[in-house]
């Protein structure tokens, strides 16, 4: 398939999942050219590239980097990826190359926890921190004089959404730059440029890779000034991916869809599941018709990610579960073919009861899936 008609938005997702990136078909060629381990390029006269060193560019970047942005932003020819070395790399580079001392950024309060402890860096370099919760948009009141307006839709670990176009709308108004965490989403499920944001930012180390083998991030946005200014962070700081996870990362796009859409019907299946038991509560997934998000994740979700959370009794009974569980590793990740699942209270940070459990949905059988939590659900009851 041609990159002329990969650049035209009437393909499939999971054909563009395969296709994305790879360049035209060559005689005797693989279709997706071997990662190449790199530090310094041969320059004879003047340094004009398009490869100088190994910290500036890669030809193994720049295939998974054309790949993404033809996921995050079908048919745009503007868009542009950046690869980083991990989620928070991506995430350093926008918040600290976009905000100066004296400007103001508003957070949520309720996303990711590592980026929370950004809070305190950027407080350090003179700038004002703004938080509120994504839940009804409550970031709306916080915006004037902002410089940078950060979204988590949706929210991690509590799957709470924002109405996207609503807060960007308005952000850009107040002259603020929109950035969003699409991590949990993935871009087959919700595309944040599309709904206005200026940068897409993700955690490729979950779903977008989906095999738990490696960690990426990525930003994408279509305005060639402000990928300068994070290309020029990501040379400065050195944040940069490695050869054979960029290409492992690019390998993996082939099934993306395939993994998000069986995770999504998964997640779906396991938290109608949870519904009916009576020791859980505060079930949350953005596909079930009665979870709060559902009705603006609707407007602006494809898919509805392989992430279910709910509420046991107290931090016992969390435990006893987790530890009845036979085919879900505990670990603190999601996104992955496996499912995995943790107490999120573990760690601190998060403004969750003790008992909340992240379970991420892998691409097992549903009804295996299912059984094995019901079982261990039945096992951590009758232990008490």
């Amino acid at each position: 398939m041609t990159q002329d008609r990969m650049a035209e938005d009437q393909v499939g997702d999971s054909t563009r999942s395969v296709h994305a990136g790879r360049p035209e078909a060559r005689p005797y060629e693989p279709s997706l050219p071997g990662p190449v381990f790199v530090s310094h390029y041969h320059l004879p006269g003047e340094p004009t590239g398009p490869y100088i060193y190994g910290r500036d560019d890669n030809p193994t970047w720049d295939l998974l980097e054309q790949a993404i942005a033809e996921l995050e932003a079908p048919g745009d020819p503007d868009a542009s990826t950046l690869s980083f070395a991990s989620g928070m790399g991506a995430i350093s580079a926008v918040l600290l190359s976009q905000v100066r001392s004296g400007e103001v950024v508003v957070l949520p309060s309720d996303c990711y926890q590592t980026t929370r402890a950004l809070v305190e860096r950027l407080e350090s370099y003179g700038v004002q921190v703004r938080m509120a919760p994504t839940a009804g948009d409550a970031q709306l009141p916080l915006l004037e004089g902002a410089r940078l307006v950060w979204l988590e839709s949706p929210s991690n670990p509590e799957l709470d959404v924002c109405d996207i176009r609503r807060l960007a709308d308005a952000a850009h108004a107040a002259g603020a730059l929109v950035a969003v965490d699409n991590t949990l989403a993935t871009p087959l499920g919700q595309r944040p440029l599309a709904l206005g944001a200026d940068f897409s930012v993700a955690s490729g180390t979950k779903a977008l890779n989906g095999h738990g083998d490696l960690l990426m991030g990525y930003v994408t946005t279509r305005n060639a000034e402000l990928a300068d200014s994070v290309r020029k962070w990501r040379k400065t700081v050195g944040a940069i991916p490695g050869p054979m996870e960029t290409w492992l990362a690019h390998r993996s796009l082939a099934t993306l869809a395939l993994r998000v859409d069986r995770q999504a019907d998964n997640a779906l299946a396991l938290a109608r599941a949870l519904l009916e038991r009576p020791e859980v509560t505060g079930v949350r997934h953005p596909g079930l018709p009665t979870d709060p998000s559902h009705e603006v994740a609707v407007t602006q979700m494809r898919r509805f990610g392989s992430v279910v959370s709910f509420t046991l009794p107290d931090r016992e009974h969390a435990e006893r579960f987790l530890g009845a569980l036979r085919m879900t590793s505990e670990a603190t990740s999601f996104g992955s073919v496996q499912c995995t699942a943790e107490r999120r209270a573990r760690w601190g940070g998060d403004a969750v009861a003790p008992g909340f459990i992240r379970f991420s949905v892998g691409v097992e059988d549903a009804d295996d899936i299912v059984a094995d939590v019901v079982r261990a659900l039945d096992e951590a009851a009758r232990q008490q």
